[in-house]
């Protein structure tokens, strides 16, 4: 028997009331190596205060959905009065597997970046939108037809982002790490949950000199009870808060490592390194099994402290961006 989605051309429209529950079913069987939860699709996508319904745009075939994808642009800044007007983001579009190899891919993601230059978009990313993106970029090796997609229609790669695991059982906090947090203490540096007032100042940090989106995350997961023993502040012999690193902040997930962030001019002290593994302590205390997280430059200092501490690179995410009008 013919699938009915090979004999009749999808209708593609904005996204209605009842949408969502076919919706993610059609994203699991699109995707089976990212599925996704309603939960998850409310809070990322309906929830969103830059969601609007048109921009997410819904391929319809005898009643059934089997593609979509989704355009965003700021409604509300990040931080300020930044609107990004010449920014879009596409974070995410599929077809369902039944309906592939009839163009309806390629007719979502031209009808996203229509959308999107209705709307004075010229520049588009693929797929890093903050504040809720789903992945960080595209796996290229998981969704090779996907990358193929993208490059066709003018988007090219600015950068890779690496996703990093690291198991946790039979975890032992290390002697050399033990060594320089006592010789940091000796020299007047100290490590300890934050206070709530402390809070002030670690949202101020993260924000100011790190990314406006952390300081968000550290605090709608506080909000929503993420307990302050996930959060390790570090403080220099002045008093001043010099970096932090914490886990749980994400969908209270335990296992997520992150945000982590040293200062500048603060690194090369063994500052990081000892943050690091005092949260991967905790972590294991909790009784987390992995630790993990998505977002890394593969080169970066970052990544190289990681892999010092037993991460290794899971999945390799590429962000792309298409510049100018069609």
């Amino acid at each position: 028997m013919t699938d009915r989605t090979t004999e009749t051309r999808a209708g593609i429209r904005g996204f209605r009331a009842g949408d969502g529950p076919q919706l993610v079913e059609a994203w699991r069987r699109s995707a089976p190596a990212d599925p996704l939860t309603p939960d998850r699709f409310r809070s990322l996508v309906l929830l969103d205060a830059n969601f609007d319904p048109e921009g997410l745009r819904v391929a319809v075939d005898g009643g059934r959905v089997v593609g979509a994808a989704y355009a965003v642009r700021r409604l509300t800044p990040m931080t300020g009065s930044d609107l990004e007007p010449e920014q879009g983001w596409i974070p995410f579009f599929f077809v369902s597997p039944a309906a592939r190899g009839r163009g309806l891919g390629r007719r979502l993601l031209t009808d996203t970046l229509d959308w999107l230059h209705s709307h004075g978009r010229t520049r588009v990313d693929f797929s890093s939108y903050t504040p809720n993106y789903i992945l960080p970029g595209l796996d290229a090796e998981v969704y090779p037809e996907a990358l193929g997609l993208l490059e066709s229609l003018g988007f090219r790669t600015l950068y890779e982002a690496a996703a990093m695991d690291r198991g946790l059982v039979g975890y032992r906090f290390p002697d050399d790490v033990t060594r320089r947090l006592d010789d940091l203490t000796a020299q007047g540096y100290r490590f300890a949950t934050p206070s709530d007032d402390d809070l002030v100042e670690l949202v101020a940090l993260a924000g100011n000199r790190f990314n406006p989106d952390w300081a968000r995350v550290i605090r709608e997961c506080l909000t929503a009870g993420t307990p302050l023993d996930r959060i390790v502040v570090a403080r220099a012999p002045s008093g001043r808060l010099v970096g932090w690193a914490m886990h749980g902040a994400y969908q209270s997930v335990d296992e997520r490592f992150g945000p982590f962030g040293v200062l500048e001019e603060m690194r090369g002290t063994g500052l990081g390194k000892v943050l690091l593994h005092l949260v991967l302590e905790r972590m294991r205390a909790c009784g987390a099994h992995s630790a993990w997280f998505l977002w890394t430059g593969e080169q970066s200092p970052a990544a190289h402290l990681y892999r010092k501490a037993g991460f290794t690179t899971t999945r390799v995410f590429r962000v792309m961006r298409r510049e100018a009008a069609r």
